[in-house]
């Protein structure tokens, strides 16, 4: 058993059951309620964790679409409550949910970060990629999080990852990138730093069963991290966002996606985004909870490689 230091106690994911420690075939609830705290407009983040797992008592275990079993069963999942952040303090935060993620998978065991803001992918990544070489990156956001940026925030996430080498850039792909952004020549940039970029647009133009097929021949083989960002949605399924941008996924569209991803090797995965503040009814938090149902269902399933 992996014991997993530097946690707070909080609620139970569909009820799973609480633990501090880990063994080799669970998948393990991460609660990361951390954000940076300078969105101009929207700051609550910290407070999806909590969200989730609130709203996760309408979801429901069972999902024929993908298998007619009980994940949760299947993988004893448990909920370790939160890591122990400062909100707003980049550095020490990302080192603690480094240890926190690396410990899971040093155990043998699947981390699911609920965040957070987007910069919580980075401190998952800088620890599951100590158990996991060739780790690729499939990250679906309205936005790639790959800006030409200094420092820590929500818009460099990946651009730190491709310098730190935690991934295979050439095999991670950027999935649904749309809108209006912060600055010129993003795109340009997130493929300068080696990865692929397929934004909403061409995906839509290129039709479903091609994306999959093109996420298939990327990843197959290859450990993966599932980095799904809520805003990939469109504010009309999912308002409570920190950066809501139109054009995006209905849920059925979205929900469609991960149902596409049985047979990827999924080691480790983080929903994050949900900004409770600027919810609706929780529904944003609702749908989160209905993708981190179906990612421990694909989970489950998994691809074969470890």
């Amino acid at each position: 058993m992996g014991e997993i230091e530097g946690l707070r106690p909080a609620g139970s994911f569909m009820g799973v059951p609480h633990a501090t420690a880990v063994r080799r075939g669970q998948a393990a609830i991460l609660g990361l309620p951390f954000d940076c705290g300078t969105h101009p407009t929207r700051i609550g983040c910290r407070q999806g964790p909590a969200a989730i797992r609130e709203q996760s008592g309408l979801v429901r275990p069972f999902y024929p679409a993908l298998s007619d079993t009980n994940p949760l069963q299947t993988l004893d999942v448990v909920d370790l409550g939160d890591v122990a952040v400062t909100a707003s303090q980049a550095e020490p935060a990302l080192a603690a949910i480094a240890r926190a993620a690396a410990g899971i998978a040093a155990a043998g065991a699947r981390p699911i970060g609920f965040g957070g803001d987007g910069l919580v992918s980075l401190g998952m990544l800088r620890g599951v990629s100590r158990s996991h070489q060739r780790l690729a990156v499939l990250h679906i956001d309205a936005h790639t999080d790959a800006y030409d940026l200094v420092g820590f925030n929500t818009a460099t996430t990946f651009t730190r990852a491709a310098e730190e080498q935690l991934i295979d850039v050439s095999r991670s792909l950027h999935l649904g990138a749309r809108g209006a952004v912060l600055m010129a020549g993003v795109y340009g940039h997130t493929r300068g730093l080696g990865y692929q970029l397929m934004t909403g647009d061409e995906a839509a133009d290129a039709g479903l069963e091609a994306v999959l097929r093109r996420i298939h021949e990327m990843m197959a083989g290859r450990p993966v991290y599932l980095c799904f960002d809520m805003d990939y949605f469109d504010p009309s399924a999912a308002p409570g966002v920190a950066t809501p941008t139109w054009g995006g996924a209905s849920a059925r569209e979205g929900l469609r996606l991960i149902e596409g991803l049985r047979g990827l090797d999924i080691v480790a995965a983080d929903i994050n985004t949900v900004s409770p503040p600027h919810d609706v009814g929780g529904m944003s938090a609702y749908l989160a909870g209905q993708v981190a149902m179906m990612t421990l269902h694909l989970m489950a399933l998994g691809g074969g490689t470890t």
